[in-house]
């Protein structure tokens, strides 16, 4: 019975001896990476970004506030992608604990795209040529002179209804009229006097005698 137990710690001695010398030359370790993805030097997280390691074929995408933890290798190296933004990388370095935490960067990807000019003629030789064709009726030549005259312009600018400014307008000058007068009397025309002055003068003077056709009363 000695003899197996001897075997047996020399079978587990030799295991962690081999396992310890493994890690001494240069073995890997699992790390469990973790961080915040932000927009440039801004506090707010960005979600939905990609967390990937190509070579092992795993990876994760960040929160609703930016935040992801994926465990990884040392040695790994990690793909940062999000649609706008440009491609980051992280090394997963060799740390003394089994975790490794960072705040990533990401900087917009802002493409120019090149002017795009729609005209219906492919060359300039023949834009020239349909409009030297271009023939225009006499009548509706007359129709558009007459219809930008300048009398006719003004004619329909006095013509056209207020807008919502003038309506505006009209009304804030009536509130700062009442406002004014708040504090006045109310004026009658029919309680002042001096209308009914004015009105016995023009009686006496026949100013509302009618005249017949020959200008006699």
């Amino acid at each position: 019975m000695q003899k197996i137990l001897i075997f047996i710690l020399f079978i587990f001695a030799f295991a962690l001896a081999t396992q310890q010398t493994s890690f001494a030359q240069g073995g890997r370790k699992v790390i469990t990476f973790s961080g915040l993805v932000v927009q440039g030097d801004s506090a707010y997280g960005v979600p939905g970004v990609n967390i990937y390691v190509p070579k092992a074929g795993r990876g994760t995408s960040t929160d609703y506030r930016g935040f992801f933890s994926m465990p990884t290798w040392e040695g790994d190296t990690v793909e940062v992608t999000a649609i706008g933004f440009q491609r980051h990388r992280v090394i997963i370095p060799r740390v003394t604990d089994m975790s490794y935490h960072v705040v990533i960067n990401l900087k917009e990807s802002t493409t120019m795209l090149a002017g795009v000019e729609v005209l219906p003629y492919s060359n300039e030789e023949q834009f020239k040529e349909a409009f030297i064709a271009l023939n225009l009726p006499s009548k509706e030549l007359e129709n558009m002179e007459k219809n930008l005259s300048p009398n006719a312009i003004r004619q329909m600018a006095f013509s056209m209804p207020m807008d919502g400014s003038l309506n505006y307008k009209f009304y804030m000058n009536q509130q700062a009229t009442q406002m004014g007068n708040r504090n006045f009397a109310t004026t009658i025309p029919f309680l002042n006097p001096f209308a009914w002055i004015e009105l016995i003068k023009s009686i006496k003077r026949g100013d509302f005698k009618r005249k017949d056709s020959r200008g006699r009363d």
